[in-house]
């Protein structure tokens, strides 16, 4: 089983007992068809080439991520689309999405609240809330301000990778983890984000490398 679908699987089963069913669906559907990336970097910066020997710690750490930035993509969504201003219907399935982003945010951070990243977490959270409350601002650059969630979001999980396995981010691979998100409006799939240059990097910048000879996230 690759890390995407170690991670996807993972973060479905978190859910799984939610009840009532229809916000699960909401839930469900929205892990199917989300980007793995987040979830595939704590992976990747904690295993380098071999995830699929990754310990329970990792998978939660990776499923932890996952969850609080699918809830934060959610929130951001719901604040710029205000679907409950429309109809009735809407409003219905607006406030099933509110909860669903609650919870993924919740259940993300327990995952992670008793790890070397907890506080990290927070202050994701936090600062994705000052960034949101900024953006209404009638001078806000809102697209690089939406743009910060990835950001943080990527530098949260390779801190959560790294530590997983005993040591500390260099401040390079946390620069080139926040650079990397930078690249994307919309987070493709895990696999064009964590390309084998990106492995590579990830190994030599989690070693203490800061060879400025390197391939950023993205490359084809």
């Amino acid at each position: 089983m690759d890390a995407a679908v170690r991670a996807r699987t993972a973060a479905r089963d978190t859910v799984e007992d939610i009840e009532p069913p229809r916000l699960r669906a909401v839930l469900l559907d929205r892990l199917e068809r989300a980007s793995m990336a987040p979830g595939v970097l704590v992976y990747e910066s904690a295993l380098g080439r071999k995830p699929s020997l990754a310990p329970e710690a990792v998978i939660d750490r990776s499923v932890g991520v996952q969850l609080i930035y699918e809830g934060l993509r959610l929130t951001r969504s719901l604040a710029h689309e205000e679907p409950w201003t429309t109809a009735e219907e809407s409003e219905i399935d607006a406030d099933l999405e509110i909860l669903a982003a609650d919870i993924l945010v919740s259940r993300g951070f327990y995952l992670l609240a008793r790890t070397e990243v907890s506080d990290a977490a927070v202050e994701t959270i936090r600062a994705f809330g000052r960034d949101q409350t900024r953006r209404r601002e009638p001078d806000a650059d809102a697209p690089t301000l939406d743009r910060n969630l990835e950001a943080d979001i990527f530098v949260l999980a390779v801190r959560a990778g790294v530590t997983a396995v005993g040591t500390d981010p260099t401040e390079a691979l946390l620069e080139f983890a926040a650079n990397a998100a930078r690249n994307y409006e919309t987070l493709p799939p895990a696999a064009s984000v964590v390309t084998e240059p990106v492995r590579q990097r990830l190994t030599e910048l989690a070693a203490g490398s800061d060879d400025p000879v390197a391939s950023s996230v993205g490359d084809r």
